[in-house]
């Protein structure tokens, strides 16, 4: 049964808010793939690589996943996947380019965000008991590839704080982005 202070009038329908949610994020394992394949480039035969590697593996399983719920939900994904497309790559790229420590900044950042915007998730969508066992066990994952990046030196790379508020400023326009259009 719905919580009843749930669904006001001029809310919107719920199927309209499972949609949304189903988009955002989309189009977030989207640019988390991307932005692994940059650091890939950049990181791929250093000390990392394997680590990167497996952060990616798990980040196209969460996309592969997304891609059946936006088929199988008949979603429309956002129309700014080729930007995320072309964004997360060099936002991967730029971060391993300052060094190692900065990519895991970067991972750090971005799994900082997505596991607020998950918890919110999985607060919201109480009538999607599925969907939201999908969003916690994908959430624990990404909480896992921040505490990797912590182990791994984030905040000890240059700038950490401010490309720290830099990078999770820019997540948290995306997901409002990739809700919307």
């Amino acid at each position: 049964m719905s919580d009843p202070r749930r669904y006001l009038p001029g809310d919107r329908p719920a199927k309209t808010e499972v949609a949304q949610a189903i988009r955002v994020d989309h189009a977030g394992e989207y640019g988390a793939a991307r932005i692994y394949a940059g650091q890939l480039a950049v990181l791929g035969r250093g000390a990392n690589g394997d680590l990167l590697r497996h952060m990616q593996a798990q980040e196209q399983h969460h996309l592969e996943t997304f891609n059946g719920l936006i088929a199988d939900r008949r979603v429309r994904p956002t129309v700014m996947l080729p930007f995320w497309h072309v964004a997360g790559f060099v936002l991967g790229a730029a971060t391993a380019a300052l060094g190692d420590k900065a990519a895991m900044a970067c991972t750090v950042a971005v799994e900082e965000t997505i596991d607020a915007h998950y918890r919110s998730q999985v607060e919201t969508l109480t009538d999607e008991p599925a969907l939201c066992e999908t969003i916690e066990t994908f959430r624990a994952e990404e909480v896992e590839h921040r505490d990797i990046g912590l182990e791994h030196g984030a905040e000890q790379a240059p700038g950490y704080r401010a490309l720290s508020r830099l990078i999770r400023a820019g997540c948290r326009a995306a997901i409002r982005i990739s809700e919307r259009l």
